[in-house]
């Protein structure tokens, strides 16, 4: 194992942890007995304590067991936004024995109904504002129930705070005798019956990280491998029962999930959540409650601080600030700091990792850097190649082996196959991702294997946006690349070659818009260049590289 990051280690943590042999649930029940009447949600102005959060779960659990047919092992479909009504839903999932599939809520229907067929999901909770997109599957596909969720239902009449109008909108009616509302579900009050679920060997949660092939894969996580992240995030961000904690980043995604709802609630600590973004409740909820840790992805910090009203907040309380997905701009880092005397702490993990394989020590981060190997985390750098280790200052593919890497992929046996190694002895994850670490083993992204654009944090492969275009009746050939973008970071730009007697028929926007119907809001192409070919290897492929320096190199010029 490498350990040159060790004389760096957070003082009074230790170095390797016990991963918990109990469930998911267990977390939520175990903290509820402890703290029942601590607020473990607020919201808008809705207050859950922990005793209701369990009886809500345990409801609903006991509904999709008895009702629904739910049993060990099934995949459930979690498809709505940051709400009350996620949180019970995932508990309720796992406590019925099954399978939580969180989907991203930016899906549109024809991503939905490739999710709802490769996970052979039966039953899928559904906030309201949704429920149009996914309506269409059911009795089309394998999906045949969805139990619907108004986030309305869990705040107050009286305002106090401004909500967003998907949060303000009324409960709808059942729309069809196959949809059945949250409210009603939880007013059967139907008690739950033991799963017999073994939490070393059953999966817990299957999220699906985008396809490098065009198709996404489900990264089958156990109760085991969901724990071992959550006990890292408790004890290196320094959670406790009294930590409230600002729940800002999507809760479909890992990091998300792990660090501002399930470690929260494995600490019994209290979550301030919030639906939509929004940088001036964000500070007035800090100064509020006092909230003490915030994860986030970079976009956020810098729209935060970008407040012209920011100085006006007390936002002394924030001890703990991080997060990944996009390195945080070294002025903004420094800023911050400026203003709460916190370091900003980035991370780095995959959706293969349940969230981090690394983190910044809190005391001695270093910005724009992915950190040090988390709690029992053996990582390397290798030539991709090769599969020859190298030193400090060489760049090369990352590989790790640790209790939070993945089972495999779901029903892709090759795909798995190719996603490991085996180095010195052990099975490691090939992460696909180009880095070097200094003499001190701090590691820092360099490049990246496969082919991913990083839009606002959202990660977008381009091979999946071409397979949908390619269905376009017009488009002869695709290549979709990432260019740069002030606000995103990266966005994703098609370079397409039209087929001959559709040219001068059809307009960039017209493929823009087609595009946007068919793919999440963050993924589909909002730049179109049309071109007469791609350029070509001998062999045939597409440079697409070429394309993206040319782009890159543009930018940097105009800039």
């Amino acid at each position: 194992m490498n350990t040159r990051h060790y004389p760096f280690w957070p003082a009074r943590i230790p170095k390797s942890l016990t991963v918990p042999a109990t469930s998911l649930y267990d977390n939520l029940e175990v903290t509820a007995r402890r703290y029942p009447d601590k607020p473990a949600i607020l919201y808008y102005g809705g207050v859950i304590p922990y005793r209701q959060l369990k009886n809500r779960v345990d409801a609903l659990a006991g509904f999709l067991q008895k009702r629904l047919g739910v049993t060990r092992g099934d995949r459930v479909i979690l498809y709505m936004q940051n709400s009350p009504a996620f949180v019970t839903g995932f508990y309720a999932i796992l406590r019925a024995g099954a399978v939580v599939v969180p989907l991203n809520p930016m899906n549109v229907t024809e991503e939905l109904a490739f999710y709802v067929e490769d996970c052979g999901a039966r039953v899928a909770l559904v906030g309201q504002e949704l429920y149009p997109r996914i309506a269409p599957l059911l009795g089309e596909t394998v999906l045949d129930r969805v139990v619907v969720a108004a986030y309305s239902d869990d705040v107050p009449e009286e305002r106090e705070w401004e909500f967003p109008d998907v949060v303000a909108a009324p409960r709808m009616e059942a729309p069809d005798e196959r949809a059945i509302l949250l409210s009603e579900a939880l007013e059967a009050g139907l008690a739950p019956v033991d799963p017999g679920v073994r939490p070393g060997e059953d999966l817990a949660v299957l999220p699906y990280t985008s396809g490098t092939t065009g198709k996404p894969k489900g990264c089958m996580h156990t109760h085991r491998s969901v724990q071992a992240n959550i006990v890292s995030a408790v004890v290196w961000s320094g959670l406790t029962s009294e930590a409230a904690v600002l729940g800002t980043l999507p809760f479909f995604h890992v990091t998300g999930l792990q660090h501002s709802m399930n470690a929260p609630i494995y600490a019994g600590a209290t979550v301030a959540l919030m639906t939509r973004w929004d940088r001036q409740l964000a500070a007035k909820w800090i100064e509020r409650y006092r909230l003490t840790h915030w994860t986030n992805i970079s976009t956020m910090v810098v729209d935060f601080l970008a407040n012209p009203a920011i100085g006006d907040y007390d936002i002394s309380s924030l001890t703990s600030i991080g997060g990944g997905g996009a390195p945080l701009p070294e002025a903004v880092g420094e800023r911050l700091q400026a203003m709460t005397g916190v370091q900003y702490s980035e991370g780095y993990g995959l959706s293969e990792t349940i969230s981090q394989t690394h983190m910044n020590p809190p005391d001695r981060a270093k910005l724009q850097c992915m950190g040090i190997p988390a709690f029992d985390v053996d990582a390397r750098i290798i030539d991709p190649e090769t599969g020859r280790e190298l030193g400090p200052g060489e760049e090369g593919e990352v590989i790790v082996r640790g209790p939070q890497v993945f089972q495999g992929y779901w029903n892709q046996p090759e795909e798995t196959a190719k996603a490991f190694i085996e180095f010195e002895g052990e099975r490691f994850f090939r992460t696909g991702d180009i880095a070097r670490y200094d003499e001190e083993g701090y590691f820092f992204m360099v490049d990246r294997v496969k082919r991913m654009i990083n839009a606002s944090g959202y990660k977008v492969w381009p091979a999946e946006v071409e397979s949908i275009l390619y269905r376009h009746p017009a488009i002869r050939e695709a290549c979709v690349i990432g260019v740069p973008d002030p606000r995103r970071g990266e966005t994703v730009k098609a370079f397409i070659v039209l087929r001959d007697d559709q040219r001068g028929q059809v307009g960039e926007q017209e493929i823009i818009d087609w595009a946007r119907e068919r793919m999440a809001a963050y993924k589909y192409p909002r730049l179109v260049q049309f071109v007469d070919r791609l350029p070509m290897s001998g062999s045939g492929k597409i440079l697409w590289r070429k394309l993206q320096e040319e782009e890159w190199a543009k930018a940097n010029t105009t800039s």
